[in-house]
């Protein structure tokens, strides 16, 4: 069932903008810190609200937290700031003042606010030592010291000295810990189980080496998450006498949940029956009892138990995870990913209990819900999906969804982008795409282009990214960086050459640079790299003597970055890439496709009069001329000839040839431009029309004027509620009203004239709002390839 994608309420619309608008919304402070100026006493939900949403949309940082030091205008009782980059210092400004009931600082930002550093700013306000019942330290090193000055716990962080007397024992309120990915001691262990309301704890991926702390809060603890406790392997007791592993768990009878996956499922040298972790998985589901913790009258252990997670555990089987189902009629997850256990029949007739495993799309989905925190599990859900979905005929918005929130969870992890992106190529090509949400999709290509960025030299991912992004809908229709995208995707092409994928390149260039402003396209211009590149393509493929889709794509990116970039034109022209299309315009003399773009650029070139002294070759102008008087050859290659011989006739100080040639130039524009029908469909689209201003003056000969007031005919008559605005705001109405009054205008040119301006006035008098710009926003060729 395809899931929707979430809408934005409004009060998350509000939040955001609110977020967005800080900087206007406050002042600073002498430590550069932000308060609101105008700060109403917010209500906690919503100031809570406002800090989640400051988190998620990157905005947190020591700066923007400081708002919260008004404790009377917010007064936080939820805080999230997970993954934020916030110092101590602005954490215990900031955070520290309110009665936190939950506070998640998972993996802030490296370099930031330690675990340590929390924990101790936390324990400057006894209120809140008082107050905080749910806590999340995830990922952040704790540095334990065993005793502290007084022979109390310590907690010292890795930085500057950092000790604080009490640690997590000051905690009393204290109901949910995860100290996940900590770095958590035995020592530590025993201080945290000294907790009189602890009911659930996350220690997974510790370094503890024995589990009999746990037996200290075995009348409240609930929930037990000891993924991929390693040590318990080489260490399994501390000291002889120490309760083992197996009667520790079995004995905390009050658990409702308990995680003892392991991440080690894919390494060969690990034996699978080796561990006492292993051994009370066994014991568990075959339900066997123990000398130290007998189960109860019905024979079961832990029978409180109604989650359990063993994904990863090599030993277990189907049979006993049969014998395990039956006997727990209350149970509601299994987790069985990477098992071997999870194609047991009686996981489907229960309709309440959720499986990860391997077995089926629901089972895989759920490990992807459940798993997007942990690495391992998630690359494998990730390629039992993409084997799911290779063939895929149907849109799937809810496996997307799924596939973007673990790539959010992993930026850094290599397997994790690797795979993903191969699923969102899967999940997005060919019509999928269309059938899904705009919203969604742009969060897909900002993924790729992170992925991208993050891993340059790995051609898989690259590869990947590049199959996803070659869809014309994703192109032309999804809202995201395309300038970002452009330059991705033009470092990958400089390295690679692999012909399926170099077309594919160059196609996504030539697609998203048309669709850049003009800012952008200049900006990429300056790049001679990028139009060096292009034009090696443009070599490459003309050396061999072919029209495909390559060459064309490779023209089209040109074309795009030259237009309206003096800088691009000069790279252009520095890179021997007039010499090359020469060559082209001769080679290709009956390809009209491969000629139009050709002669685009020659009059990108032409418009720049700094670059119309290299344009000033008399065997290029007797071509471009043959072409242009030819009627064999198409009006759309026709047109582009004359605007190229148009701008370099159209200033006579700057002609080096024969005066001849300058005259028949003229005569022959005259002529042409006479002989051309009205275009049927719009062959060109301008972003601006500067460049027609010294071809309208009333001092241009006939031929030249001529020349742009058709140009301007035909793309009013297809499009005048778009141009109308333009050509009133840049002059060229005052201009052509100047033609249409001067006597000495050509009759021919009047009249093109006072037609163009008959369009321009009828879409004023109607009024009519102006749509979007067309398909394709350049003055290079049609909207096509």
């Amino acid at each position: 069932m395809d899931a929707p994608v979430p809408v934005m309420s409004l009060c998350d619309l509000c939040l955001s903008r609110v977020c967005w608008s800080l900087e206007q919304l406050c002042d600073s402070r002498a430590d550069g810190s932000l308060r609101l100026r105008r700060a109403p006493s917010l209500p906690t939900e919503t100031a809570d609200q406002l800090l989640h949403k400051m988190t998620v949309e990157g905005l947190l940082n020591d700066r923007t937290v400081a708002i919260f030091r008004d404790g009377k205008a917010f007064r936080l009782r939820r805080a999230f700031i997970r993954g934020g980059p916030v110092s101590p210092g602005a954490f215990r400004l900031a955070l520290c003042p309110h009665r936190l009931q939950e506070l998640d600082a998972s993996r802030l930002a490296e370099g930031h606010a330690s675990g340590a550093e929390v924990l101790a700013a936390l324990l400057t306000n006894p209120e809140l030592t008082s107050s905080l019942q749910m806590l999340s330290l995830a990922g952040l090193q704790l540095g334990w010291d065993p005793l502290g000055p007084d022979g109390g716990p310590s907690v010292r962080a890795a930085g500057p000295s950092v000790r604080t007397v009490g640690g997590f024992s000051s905690l009393r309120a204290l109901r949910t810990l995860n100290l996940a990915d900590t770095g958590l001691t035995d020592a530590a262990l025993e201080e945290v189980c000294s907790l009189p309301l602890l009911e659930s704890l996350d220690l997974s991926r510790g370094a503890v080496t024995s589990l009999a702390p746990l037996l200290g809060c075995r009348a409240t603890l609930r929930s037990l998450t000891a993924h991929g406790l390693h040590g318990l392997r080489r260490l399994p007791v501390v000291m002889p006498a120490a309760p083992g592993v197996p009667s520790v768990l079995i004995r905390l009878s009050q658990l409702r949940h308990l995680d003892l996956s392991d991440d080690r499922f894919a390494a060969d040298d690990v034996p699978c029956d080796s561990s006492e972790v292993d051994e009370v998985v066994q014991r568990l589901l075959e339900g066997a009892p123990d000398e130290e913790g007998a189960p109860d009258e019905e024979g079961l252990i832990l029978p409180a138990l109604v989650s359990l997670d063993v994904s990863g555990r090599k030993a277990v089987t189907e049979r006993v995870v049969r014998a395990f189902v039956k006997a727990r009629p209350s149970l509601v997850f299994l987790g069985l990913l990477a098992t071997g256990g999870s194609a047991c029949e009686v996981l489907t007739s229960r309709e309440n209990l959720k499986v990860t495993g391997d077995a089926n799309e629901t089972q895989v989905c759920e490990a992807l819900r459940r798993y997007k925190e942990r690495e391992c599990f998630l690359h494998e859900a990730l390629v039992l999906l993409y084997n799911l979905t290779v063939d895929l005929s149907t849109p799937r918005q809810d496996l997307l969804q799924l596939v973007l929130a673990g790539m959010r969870s992993h930026p850094s992890s290599l397997q994790v982008q690797l795979v993903a992106s191969a699923c969102v190529f899967s999940l997005t090509t060919q019509d999928l795409a269309e059938a899904m949400a705009p919203r969604l999709l742009a969060a897909a290509v900002d993924q790729l282009l992170l992925s991208m960025q993050s891993f340059p030299s790995h051609a898989q991912v690259q590869k990947n990214c590049i199959l996803a992004l070659c869809s014309d809908y994703i192109l032309l229709e999804i809202s995201f960086n395309r300038y970002l995208a452009t330059k991705l995707v033009m470092t990958w092409l400089s390295s690679h050459d692999d012909p399926t994928l170099q077309k594919m390149a160059v196609a996504i260039i030539s697609v998203l640079v048309a669709k850049l402003s003009t800012e952008e396209t200049t900006q990429l211009g300056t790049d001679v790299s990028i139009i060096r590149q292009l034009l090696g393509v443009v070599q490459q493929r003309a050396s061999l003597g072919v029209v495909d889709n390559t060459l064309r794509f490779a023209l089209s990116a040109l074309w795009n970055l030259t237009d309206g970039s003096p800088a691009a034109g000069r790279h252009f022209v520095q890179c021997q890439g007039l010499e090359l299309y020469v060559e082209v315009l001769e080679s290709y003399c009956s390809e009209p496709s491969v000629q139009q773009k050709v002669l685009g650029l020659l009059n990108n070139l032409a418009e720049v009069e700094e670059l119309q002294g290299d344009l000033m070759e008399e065997d290029l102008l007797d071509y471009v001329l043959s072409v242009l008087g030819d009627p064999r050859v198409g009006v759309e290659v026709r047109y582009f000839a004359g605007g190229f011989l148009a701008q370099l006739s159209s200033r006579p100080k700057a002609w080096t040839l024969r005066q001849e040639l300058l005259e028949t130039i003229h005569q022959q524009l005259h002529l042409t431009v006479m002989t051309w029908s009205p275009a049927e469909k719009e062959m060109v689209s301008y972003r601006c029309f500067t460049p027609f201003l010294p071809l309208l003056r009333t001092s241009q000969p006939a031929g030249v004027q001529l020349w742009a007031a058709w140009a301007l005919h035909l793309v009013c008559s297809h499009n005048a509620p778009h141009y109308s605005p333009m050509l009133q705001q840049e002059g060229v109405v005052l201009l052509l009203e100047a033609l249409a009054l001067h006597p000495g205008t050509h009759a021919d040119v009047q009249a093109l004239a006072r037609l163009t301006l008959h369009l321009v006035g009828a879409r004023q008098q109607a009024q009519m709002t102006p749509p979007g710009p067309p398909h394709k926003e350049c003055s290079l060729g049609p909207s096509g390839d």
